[in-house]
This record gives structure tokens, sequence and C-alpha cells, in this order.
């Protein structure tokens, strides 16, 4: 054999094995791919049932708060109509209530001075920190006037 052919030799097998190199790698990257290819459409399988749930979800929930603003709307109507309600009950009936009680009271003291024969005086006592201090005229017991 001659310089040539070994060289010959030499370049065929180490071309076999760079192919047979690439050919391992090449049907590594083809079950990586198939793999891959598996696990998106199951991803994918997952997803779109989560994200219809998801929708729906949404959807319930904007209906809800639109529930809730409607009820916070009336609720807010309600209170402004109480509002205004007693605003005009008072206006209407505190006035002449409040006559009508003067007038009651009036006429209570009207009628029991009439059934009093003698009108009692009233004696006025002033308290200080708890004890009772005489009306000034009346003597106390030491014999000073208070």
């Amino acid at each position: 054999m001659t310089g040539g052919e070994v060289a010959g030799i030499l370049v065929a097998v180490f071309w076999a094995i760079l192919v047979s190199f690439l050919a391992v790698v090449l049907v590594r990257l083809a079950q990586t791919l198939k793999a891959t290819t598996r696990l998106v459409a199951d991803v994918t399988e997952q997803a779109v049932p989560l994200l219809a749930d998801a929708s729906a979800t949404v959807r319930s929930a904007q209906t809800q708060l639109d529930r809730v603003d409607a009820i916070a709307t009336d609720v807010q109507e309600v209170t402004s109509n109480a509002s205004a309600l007693s605003t005009t009950v008072a206006s209407t009936f505190g006035g002449p209530l409040v006559k009508v009680a003067a007038f009651g009271y009036g006429v209570r003291q009207a009628m029991s001075r009439t059934t009093d024969e003698a009108p009692r005086k009233r004696s006025r006592a002033t308290v200080v920190a708890g004890r009772s201090v005489p009306p000034a005229g009346r003597r106390t017991r030491w014999g000073r006037k208070g």
C-alpha cells in the first residue's frame, strides 16, 4: 500500500465516523422534536379548556359586578329618598309638634297651679362637689347665715 492509498482509507474512515456521528445527532434531534411536539400538544389540550373556564369565570364575575353596581345604585337612591322623606317629615311635623308640646306643658302648668291652693315656693340649692349648699338667707346649724 502506498501512502496515497492509506491517506484515502483514513479520509474514508473519518468521513464514515463523521456521517455516523451526524446520523446519531439527527436521530436524537428528531426524537427531541417529537417529544417537544407531544408536549406542546398536551399543553394546548389542557390550556384550551382552562382558558375557556377562565373566560367563563371572568364573564360571570362581570355579570355579578354589574348586579352589585345596580344594587349599589338602588341603595343610594333609597338612601337619598329616605333622607328627603325624613327632612320633609321633620319640616312638616316638627314645628307643629313642638308647639303642641309647649301648649300641653303650659296647660299642665296652669292646671297644677289652679289645683294647688297655696303655690309652693321652691327652694334653690346649689350643689358643690357633691354637697348641697343651702340657699342664702337660711340659717345653718351653727347659727350663721349661709
